[in-house]
């Protein structure tokens, strides 16, 4: 089969989308399919024909995640024009029989690329773009899944620079603070003092200003993935340091990760029905991975769902598939045969 990985982009998780579209492309040409990798903002770059990215090595400095969230500004000034999308992306796309979405974050797990290729006649792993959008948007997530799980309380509110001492003055602590649409737990603070909530919502002005301020819950801190329609074994989550920030997530060995989680079958059960249940309530297919706090009376509460989760060597989802038996070019290779089955569906 002839795949096309697109990675990278515009997003403060290009790092990320880089680490998984490498490791993907590896794992599909090691299982006998003619695979390129190409990065969704720069495109073809320059090369003269881009079948060459299909023999193309793979570079070493993709396979690790760097600690730090790329500067988007100097990455736009390195490109002229104003597009999102390089040259040769979407014939690239088009020539190819199936788009792997190895994107993160903005302009590729929002629902846009999605409905790009939808146009063209593309297919593409993962959800469709009207599933994406919403689970993009974790306000709009949380209203239409809060009848049927238990979620935080919670606020949206567009923070600007005159209006953060009113925001703190009615904000009961403690509380997360969070981006409306960003992912990998950038931006995302735990505010326990108001010195704290202070700083968390001067940060989220620089990332557009429409921030979560969702109540904390005292939990344990587990994670569930749906492959298909049923959920695959959870995992919890042990950072060693802090919480599940972004270094936490992808440095090796910055956290202990247990799968499957060591919880009581009930608590398995009743997390994976959630996790189904807000699969199903906002309209997603093939894949996704939610997140949720447990309380030690064993209640999940949901936070928020990932329609394109992370692929990297220290991501959730390939050590949940593992766990159920499902090795990693086999979970890309099931992934991509759901996708081409939904997309035949018009789902």
């Amino acid at each position: 089969m002839k795949i096309l990985v697109l990675a990278g982009g515009l997003s403060p998780e290009r790092n990320v989308s880089l680490s998984s579209g490498a490791m993907v492309c590896q794992a599909l040409r090691e299982r006998g399919h003619q695979v390129a990798l190409m990065d969704l903002f720069y495109g073809l770059d320059g090369a003269l024909n881009g079948e060459n990215l299909y023999v193309a090595p793979i570079p070493d400095a993709y396979k690790r995640v760097a600690r730090e969230t790329p500067d988007l500004e100097q990455l736009r000034a390195s490109r002229p024009g104003p597009s999102a999308i390089g040259d040769g992306v979407l014939e690239m796309c088009a020539g190819a029989d199936v788009v792997y979405l190895a994107l993160h974050g903005a302009c590729g797990e929002d629902g846009r690329i999605q409905a790009a290729l939808d146009l063209l006649g593309v297919p593409y792993t993962g959800s469709g773009c009207l599933g994406s959008a919403i689970a993009m948007d974790k306000d709009l997530t949380k209203r239409l899944v809060a009848g049927k799980v238990k979620t935080p309380q919670w606020e949206t509110v567009t923070v600007t620079e005159e209006n953060i001492t009113e925001i703190m003055e009615r904000t009961k602590l403690p509380v997360v603070v969070k981006p409306i649409a960003s992912g990998s737990s950038i931006g995302v603070y735990i505010c326990k003092k108001p010195g704290e909530l202070q700083r968390a919502l001067e940060a989220s002005i620089k990332l557009g200003g429409r921030t979560v301020i969702e109540e904390y819950i005292r939990g344990r801190e587990i994670q569930v993935a749906v492959l298909g329609d049923r959920a695959l074994p959870s995992i919890e989550i042990i950072p060693k340091e802090g919480f599940y920030d972004y270094a936490n997530k992808y440095q090796p060995g910055a956290a202990h990760e247990v799968c499957p989680a060591h919880i009581h079958k009930e608590w398995e059960k009743a997390i994976g029905n959630a996790a189904l249940a807000v699969f199903h309530t906002i309209g997603l297919s093939v894949y996704a991975r939610a997140d949720f706090i447990v309380t030690p009376d064993g209640t999940p509460y949901f936070l928020e769902i990932n329609t394109l989760p992370g692929m990297t060597p220290t991501s959730l989802v390939p050590q949940e598939a593992a766990a159920a038996g499902i090795n990693y070019g086999k979970l890309c290779e099931t992934i991509i045969q759901m996708s081409l089955q939904v997309r035949k569906e018009g789902l």
